[in-house]
């Protein structure tokens, strides 16, 4: 089958698009569409070696931070793109839809979903535009049409791929579509091997980009009052001005890592005495499944898609609210648990690129066995 891959952009390079990665490596002959490619963005050079095809809208949307304010275009900048030479198109999809790009009757549609558009449905973003009353307003009214053209084109999809069971819950919501789980691919593999004599050092960890919606400041306020280290590990995105305030809060107890190489993730990953991930309704959420497999236990919100990776009191602590006294608690429950590195690395493989690629393969070898017909 002739296929191609379809990303929403290309710009940071977070999970959805370490997915996409291995999808490429998956299937290597396939081109990759997207809205838009950022000139040597780190995304850009993780794909340095695949053909990138950007839609006719690219040139507009990617000057600046154009992309959002200018998602009323998302229907013209997909139906731009032509896909009907195409027997099978693979859609990695989250908040720029990637979908409602042309098709022929004979190409079949699968959607990888990271998670339907947060800003369409409820869901807190990184960055809380809407506190301004004139972006509010905008976004009544772009949104409404947005949801219109997000269902409609959830619609021409043949079958829904999703990351998490809640995600599943959210497409059936949300798009009425019936989805099956293939949880993304963690290099835990890479984490083993690297956590392999290292000794714990008395810190904890995040790995999260600098933005709102992550807890990041509830565990600064913990930080300081429990006078702890605590490194995060992560860029700033978009205009977020987060990391001055985490300074306030927490001082000289946070230390900001910036974005690090994957060799010296691992590092941090397996020498830190825990890991924290406060985010709410997060995805699925594969930092935590990264810190099992380097050996270190987690404390996480008991929401969203860590509820799904993280064992409570075996791999890690999952608690009800993000307030500090809660966090508090849990840490303080924390240091007077044992925690058993095997168990937590058992725990990770669950979540393998070797399971994403043959459960991917299986489903992909039975469309084509089948002509098409699940």
């Amino acid at each position: 089958m002739r296929i191609a891959l379809v990303h929403d952009y290309l710009k940071e390079y977070g999970g959805a698009e370490r997915v996409l990665r291995v999808l490429a490596d998956m299937y290597p002959k396939a081109p990759i569409y997207t809205a838009f490619k950022v000139t040597n963005s780190v995304a850009a050079k993780e794909f340095s070696d695949r053909e990138i095809l950007e839609s006719k809208w690219s040139w507009l949307i990617k000057r600046g931070n154009l992309y959002s304010p200018l998602r009323f275009l998302l229907p013209f900048i997909w139906g731009s793109i032509d896909l009907s030479g195409f027997d099978l198109v693979i859609t990695s999809c989250s908040s720029y839809i990637a979908r409602g790009f042309r098709v022929s009757s004979k190409t079949k549609i699968i959607a990888y979903c990271h998670t339907p558009p947060r800003f369409l449905y409820g869901y807190r973003t990184s960055v809380d535009w809407q506190k301004y009353w004139l972006v509010r307003l905008y976004a009544i009214v772009v949104n409404h049409f947005l949801r219109f053209f997000d269902f409609h084109s959830a619609q021409r999809v043949n079958y829904w791929l999703v990351n998490s069971q809640n995600v599943q819950e959210r497409v059936e919501k949300f798009y009425r579509q019936d989805s099956q789980v293939i949880y993304p691919p963690v290099a835990v593999e890479e984490f083993i091997k690297g956590s392999e004599g290292v000794k714990k050092e008395d810190y904890f960890l995040i790995v999260s980009r600098l933005v709102g919606a992550k807890g990041l400041e509830e565990a600064a306020a913990v930080a300081k009052e429990l006078n702890l280290k605590l490194k995060i590990a992560g860029g700033t995105a978009g205009y977020s001005k987060i990391e001055k305030k985490l300074v306030k809060i927490g001082g000289r107890n946070i230390q900001f890592l910036g974005r690090v190489s994957d060799k010296d993730l691992i590092a941090l990953y397996t020498k830190a005495k825990g890991f924290i991930a406060l985010a709410r309704d997060e995805d699925f959420g594969m930092t935590v499944v990264e810190a099992q497999a380097a050996g270190t236990p987690v404390i996480a919100f008991n929401g969203g898609g860590f509820r799904e990776s993280v064992v409570e009191g075996k791999t890690g602590i999952l608690i009800d609210d993000t307030s500090v006294k809660t966090i508090k608690k849990a840490i303080d429950r924390f240091n007077k648990m044992k925690w058993d590195k095997k168990e937590l690395q058992k725990q990770s493989k669950k979540f393998s690129r070797e399971r994403f690629e043959k459960e991917v393969g299986r489903f992909i070898n039975k469309l084509q066995i089948t002509g098409g017909k699940l």
